[in-house]
């Protein structure tokens, strides 16, 4: 399965995606693809909608201290929730559909998601820093958002006018 990501502005990831029903091959292909173009794409997490698949999926790999993505660090998440939450935190965040541009983004510190898993069993994690910040990022991406959609007023008119210029000179090039 061959996957390509989807890019600001395209309008498909303002979808909402929908509750995954069935896990069986074609769910565990699709994972198994998603993890590839997220390691490939250098990402740390995915969502399904980002690949242009509208279904509550996403993966989240963090590297570990040599900057390795193990795959027995892989979170494959469906169908998640956040139970809890608390705290309050501010992490530089970027976004394989929105290349090359990084900004600070207040997320919650902590929080605790229930989900299933490849086969549909049901998990429970807690997470927080930056586990819970991609997290959090890619289930806005589940639900139709982008994490540029958190700068405020003047910032993000601010990004529209840099990012629509650098796409001008990247067709250039």
């Amino acid at each position: 399965m061959k996957l390509e990501i989807v890019t600001y502005p395209d309008k498909r990831l303002k979808l909402i995606s929908k509750k995954v029903i069935n896990f069986d091959t074609k769910l565990h292909q699709l994972l198994d693809a998603m993890n590839e173009k997220m390691l490939t794409s250098n990402g740390i997490g995915l969502a399904a909608i980002q690949v242009n698949k509208p279904l509550r999926v996403m993966l989240i790999n963090l590297p570990d201290d040599e900057g390795e993505q193990s795959v027995d660090n892989l979170i494959e998440v469906i169908n998640p929730t956040i139970t809890a939450q608390d705290g309050s935190i501010f992490y530089q965040e970027g976004c394989l559909s929105v290349p090359g541009f990084y900004e600070d983004i207040e997320r919650f510190e902590a929080i605790t998601m229930t989900y299933q898993d490849r086969h549909g069993v049901a998990q429970v994690i807690e997470a927080e820093g930056l586990l819970s910040v991609a997290i959090q990022h890619e289930l806005d991406h589940l639900d139709g958002k982008l994490f540029i959609e958190k700068l405020s007023y003047s910032r993000r008119k601010k990004f529209e006018k840099e990012y629509k210029k650098a796409l001008k000179e990247k067709s250039k090039a």
